[in-house]
């Protein structure tokens, strides 16, 4: 017995005795990477830095790590965003300006077509006279028509639109309407300039003044040089329209002739044409 005591106390487990010191290092390492984890995921979720608690610095400054073969770089930490502002943006005349002249001249051009069209049309309908209502400047009459007239617009085409002031613009618009007074039959009228001013400081185009309306006039025309064609050409030339007279006509370019002649239509009015013949 006594030897198997003393074979039991000869070597002593010395190593269960010493402190465990280096356990509680290790374990203070991990509470401290915790926090510090924690309070980055934290920051990253909320999209704001959030300063580290101070203890958890003080704690991780007083822990002596074991040497590394090369130090870890910090997490970087994510930027703060921007709050998104919920006041209303309004527009002003130079937003306005941004956008481009020929947008803003086509919109003119329009708005001006319209007005002309209605401030023109005589129909005898409630619809119309409340349509040239919400178009006409505020109160400025509408037009007074006697019983019976009826009128309708054939055609209106913008020819010019120009800028007088700050947003504001002078359209110039032909127009051709058909009449009639006690309905025997419709007239084509003489067409019209029409002069409108458009202000487009609102959210939509607005007329400011009652149009200038005046006779069109359509400046003087064109002479062209003919000359005499040659016999051949000339019988090319109605062969190919069913013509009944040559005018004339010149060389072209490349060769052949361009011929001017009085051809029929299909409705058997005969028009002065231009013909190419090789």
């Amino acid at each position: 017995m006594d030897q198997d005591r003393n074979e039991v106390y000869e070597r002593i487990p010395w190593e269960t005795l010493e402190d465990k010191k280096g356990d509680r290092q290790w374990l203070t390492y991990g509470v401290a990477g915790a926090v510090v984890l924690g309070a980055l995921a934290y920051s990253y979720m909320s999209n704001r830095p959030v300063a580290l608690p101070v203890a958890a610095m003080v704690e991780v400054s007083e822990v002596t790590a074991p040497s590394t073969p090369a130090a870890v770089d910090p997490v970087p930490v994510p930027a703060v965003s921007p709050t998104l502002s919920t006041t209303p943006v309004l527009t002003s005349e130079a937003d306005l300006y941004a956008i481009h002249p020929e947008r803003v001249a086509d919109r003119v051009a329009a708005h001006a077509e319209w007005f002309v069209a209605e401030y023109l049309t005589v129909d005898g309908s409630e619809q119309g006279r409340e349509t040239l209502a919400s178009l006409m400047p505020v109160g400025v009459p509408l037009p007074v028509a006697p019983e019976g007239t009826l009128v309708f617009v054939e055609w209106v085409r913008t020819v010019s639109v120009e800028e007088i002031a700050p947003l504001t613009y002078r359209a110039t618009v032909l127009a051709r309407s058909l009449a009639t007074l006690d309905d025997s039959g419709y007239e084509r009228q003489a067409p019209l300039e029409v002069t409108v001013e458009i202000s487009m400081t609102e959210e939509s185009p607005q007329v400011l003044l009652p149009p200038e309306a005046r006779p069109a006039s359509s400046g003087p025309a064109h002479q062209p040089t003919l000359i005499a064609v040659p016999d051949d050409v000339g019988a090319a030339a109605l062969e190919m329209t069913g013509g009944s007279e040559i005018v004339g006509g010149t060389p072209g370019e490349g060769g052949g002739w361009r011929v001017v002649l009085l051809a029929p239509g299909l409705d058997g009015v005969s028009r002065p044409v231009t013909v190419a013949v090789p």
